[in-house]
């Protein structure tokens, strides 16, 4: 007889409901008993394990395309993201990595060809300021993190970012005392300047003065070696990229530029210098160099090609050894301007 009265199995969209029941009840300040509210959060760990099942499979399936659309689509349909982040921080560790990675696959679900999480955070873009402000809590960074670092897969939400206060707290969050947070805040910090490279193009274009005055002193000239061989590494990739070249014309037009990437250039570190010198082949080739330039490369032209002399890769490197050919020939043909 018990099989008449068998439970119908859940769908996809069933478990996305209870979840979003629970999240509101973990939510609300409900003066219930403390075992009745332990006994739900478990019951909601349990349920975000499903969801992620769902999404990334298991030992035993692979994931079904059917399954995960309609998981996206009752996902979105509420308010569920935002709750399931406001509620991080009530979660158990190992419940807060797995609502991170179903974060992480949401953002590349399709329904009907559409990246609805896209739609949702186009108009929920406050929540990027909930997941950049997590860097400020040590139990949140890296659970926010990884999840920031995915939303801004979408152009949409990176340009809000980019655009906003925030940016400027980056600077900060890359030189926390604590290591790992600050590189999960570096690893955002470089996917924000690289990833979508009209959008990075238009906002260096727009906040060069502000952002290469911070960049420079805080990062090139921060006192910690791995910040600024991070941010010499990374300067190289935004001012090597063709889509960044009317701002790398600009950054190679300025002395003080050359003076910080000469003195990187100086470093005991080899993969400082090898760095260095990828962004400073970029003021000797720069066929417009201002006057200023010219000279401070000229009085230092000894100095220079002794450098280069004994400058070489641990691991033979023939493109690296034809740029510095071409350095040192453009430094040893310079003539002083007036």
């Amino acid at each position: 007889m018990k099989s008449l009265f068998k439970s119908k199995p859940k769908t996809p969209a069933d478990l996305v409901r209870q979840t979003r029941d629970l999240l509101n009840y973990a939510q609300s300040n409900s003066d219930t008993r403390e075992s009745k509210r332990e006994e739900k959060m478990l019951e909601l760990s349990k349920l975000i394990r499903e969801l992620k099942s769902i999404l990334y499979g298991n030992s035993d399936a692979e994931p079904v395309s059917e399954a995960c659309a309609q998981l996206t689509q009752e996902f979105f349909k509420a308010n569920t993201l935002r709750l399931l982040i406001m509620c991080l921080p009530k979660l158990n560790l190992e419940t807060r990595k797995d609502a991170t990675q179903v974060v992480a696959n949401l953002q590349r679900q399709q329904v009907h060809s559409r990246l609805i999480a896209c739609d949702y955070l186009e108009t929920n873009l406050d929540l990027m300021d909930v997941l950049i402000s997590g860097y400020d809590n040590t139990d949140m960074a890296l659970h926010y993190g990884a999840m920031l670092r995915e939303c801004i897969r979408h152009q949409s939400v990176a340009r809000y970012v980019l655009e906003s206060e925030h940016m400027k707290k980056f600077f900060d969050y890359i030189q926390l005392p604590n290591f790992d947070i600050a590189a999960d805040a570096a690893a955002t910090f470089k996917e924000l300047l690289t990833r979508h490279k009209s959008t990075v193009a238009e906002f260096l274009s727009k906040n060069y003065d502000w952002f290469f005055a911070e960049y420079n002193s805080k990062l090139l000239e921060s006192a910690n070696y791995i910040t600024r061989r991070q941010a010499v590494k990374l300067l190289g990739d935004m001012l090597l990229d063709r889509s960044n070249s009317a701002v790398m014309t600009r950054y190679v037009s300025s002395r003080d530029n050359l003076r910080i990437l000469m003195n990187l250039l100086r470093e005991s570190s080899k993969s400082i210098q090898i760095e260095a010198f990828h962004v400073f082949k970029l003021f000797a080739a720069n066929q417009h160099k201002p006057p200023d330039i010219v000279s401070i490369l000229v009085a230092n032209r000894g100095k220079l090609l002794r450098l280069f002399a004994d400058f070489k890769m641990d691991k033979e490197d023939e493109q690296f050894e034809a740029d510095k050919a071409q350095v040192v020939r453009e430094i040893a043909a310079l003539e002083p301007k007036d």
